[in-house]
């Protein structure tokens, strides 16, 4: 099923996300605290400069005009030491310099200690929120997104919105506090001269806007194709041996390429738009800087310093780079921003879906018995879809009993059988377990009650003793040899290594396995969606004798390829686009249905010419 794009509006995204913050929010406010102050002493140092030097100028004699006020007072405090005013002066103002840089260092030290601890706890708070929730999620909610999107959504996208989040707590505080106290100093000094850098302020907020505008569509784009990228990665390596087995590498090459190629392409257009922030900014920096040279040195060669002191002008200077940086971080900042918008509305996809299957009020919690009644059932994955999967459902079977399923591939074998623990709820029609509605189920007591050996065998790294006590936690070590027992397994010790996906087991071991951790579980129904076709006849019909014998009172389901498998079961029903077409013993079925007498003689014959 293809993913559907949910638009989310920026300020809903921004409160979303905010919640995963938590216990984070001391750190993310003492972060730009300490940011402000940091930035508060790097804009006083050219201001105490500009009066070290003015004063030095003074008490020289070499100042022709009349000091500033706070000139002269510092002038007569510093008179009364007793000791050469200038010596005295240079003395206290170095110290009066080296206490602010070593403020200045001791709180951008520890605002870049709280800023790393707030984004890196945002980033963790972000994917457990993501993981938990789609845990949750229904087998309909993972089919919106595929797990390619879901992995790049948890990985890329929290990365980029960490990196903003970060640069939004100190670089965003850091860049436009700097710009204003720059400016704010940049008036005490000579406010005529501070005009000059308000020209540029509009335009650089106006061009910057634009190009946020035109970029960020761009980059919606991108982060699609970077699912489909990491789709392509995600299942060449998933199968990789058939890849080469079919010797398929160059088209897999091929195939990444062009994926890679597409995203290339995007990124360049999205990063021509971008590239124009940096001249933007140097043009509106440096012409402003060129103005202040130009207007500053006239005004100090004609005014003779009444106007402008060359010590003003060169702490202008200093404010002038101050607030070239500033706009400079502030631009790394938008790229950011940009790039974490797109990404931000991907997460707060995933956090906003809601499970389509959720455990109701006051919800029964115990399943009695393993009998199952399906009532007139109808079932389709997506509202939108033209027909039903399954249809016209209607099927009694008692505690105990085992069924066999048969059916043709894509006849809905496996869909039959995963609305039993509510893996989808039906469209139409009810399904009943010991009697009772399993949607009147606690969700956790229907499906502890119902075991499913998938058609896909999964096994997990770990050991095998870890592996079987996903049917039971809490499980021995003698439990979980007699399950393996049971399954027909005796030569695996508890504490070997299963690789990922069980890549060193074969086959049939793994289903034999993935048979042993479902009977740990002790269920009311056991499902089996084609679980022994990579073992040998005679091992599955050793299997089915062990359960017959060992879980006489668990309903048993055996969705089967192989007549052997389920031509002694209690009924067997066939399935055929969707619908019941027979039901009945394996006699019986023999005797009066031509699909299953089809299938027994095709196997059968299969069968004497091999032996």
């Amino acid at each position: 099923m293809k993913e559907k794009s949910i638009k989310v509006g920026f300020i809903p995204t921004v409160k979303k996300l905010s919640q995963s913050i938590r216990e984070y929010k001391k750190p993310s406010l003492l972060a730009p605290a300490f940011i402000m102050m940091e930035v508060i002493l790097e804009c006083l140092i050219p201001y105490i400069m500009s009066v070290l030097l003015e004063t030095m100028r003074y008490l020289s004699g070499t100042l022709e005009v009349a000091p500033s006020f706070l000139v002269n007072k510092i002038c007569y405090l510093l008179s009364t030491s007793g000791k050469p005013q200038l010596l005295v002066a240079i003395l206290f103002f170095g110290a009066v310099l080296v206490l602010c840089a070593f403020l200045s260092l001791t709180f951008g030290a520890l605002a870049g200690k709280y800023c790393a601890i707030a984004s890196s706890g945002f980033a963790k708070n972000l994917r457990k929120d993501m993981y938990h929730k789609i845990q949750g999620f229904s087998f309909s909610n993972i089919d919106k997104f595929s797990s390619s999107s879901l992995v790049t959504r948890m990985t890329t996208d929290v990365t980029n919105v960490e990196m903003s989040y970060q640069m939004i707590i100190r670089t965003a505080v850091r860049s436009p506090f700097m710009l204003i106290f720059s400016l704010t100093m940049s008036f005490i000094l000579n406010a005529r001269m501070a005009l000059i850098f308000l020209c540029t302020i509009p335009v650089l907020a106006i061009g910057l806007t634009l190009i946020m505008v035109k970029a960020i569509p761009f980059f919606n784009k991108i982060f699609k194709k970077y699912d489909k990228l990491n789709e392509s990665v995600e299942e060449n390596i998933r199968n990789m041996r058939v890849v080469k087995s079919y010797v398929r590498e160059d088209f897999e090459k091929e195939k990444f390429n062009k994926s890679s190629e597409n995203v290339k392409n995007d990124f360049t257009k999205a990063e021509k738009i971008i590239a124009f922030n940096t001249p933007l900014m140097n043009f509106c920096t440096y012409g402003g800087l060129v103005a202040i040279y130009v207007i500053g040195s006239i005004l100090i060669i004609n005014s003779k310093e009444t106007l402008l002191k060359w010590t003003e002008l060169q702490s202008f200077m200093t404010y002038s780079f101050q607030m070239l940086m500033s706009l400079m971080m502030l631009s790394m900042i938008m790229v950011m921003i940009i790039m974490s918008v797109a990404s931000s509305k991907r997460i707060v996809e995933v956090l906003n879906e809601e499970s389509q299957i959720v455990s109701k009020e006051n919800a029964v919690t115990e399943v009695k018995d393993g009998s199952i009644e399906f009532n007139n059932v109808k079932f389709k994955y997506y509202k939108d879809a033209e027909r039903f999967t399954l249809e016209d459902i209607d099927l009694k079977i008692e505690s105990g009993e085992t069924v066999g399923i048969l059916g043709a591939t894509g006849t809905g074998k496996s869909t039959l059988v995963q609305l039993i623990p509510r893996l989808y709820d039906v469209t139409e029609g009810s399904i009943k377990v010991a009697g009772i509605n399993v949607k009147d189920y606690d969700l956790d007591t229907l499906r502890n009650s119902v075991a499913m050996v998938l058609q896909k065998n999964v096994l997990f790294s770990g050991t095998l003793r870890e592996n079987m006590q996903w049917g039971n936690k809490d499980a021995t070590d003698e439990e979980i040899i007699h399950a393996l027992t049971l399954a027909q397994i005796s030569n695996f010790q508890l504490d070997k290594y299963i690789e990922q996906a069980g890549a060193n087991v074969s086959g049939g071991q793994k289903q034999r396995l993935c048979i042993a951790r479902a009977l740990l579980k002790n269920p009311k129904i056991i499902i089996f969606d084609d679980s022994t076709s990579a073992v040998d006849t005679k091992t599955d019909a050793l299997i089915r004798k062990a359960l017959k014998e060992y879980i006489p009172t668990t309903t048993k389901l055996i969705i089967a390829q192989r007549i052997s498998s389920v031509q002694d079961a209690d009924k067997i029903i066939i399935l055929d686009s969707g619908k019941i077409v027979a039901k009945g013993t394996h006699e019986e079925l023999l005797a009066s249905n031509d699909i299953y007498q089809e299938l027994y003689y095709s196997q059968n014959k299969v069968g004497n010419e091999n032996g």
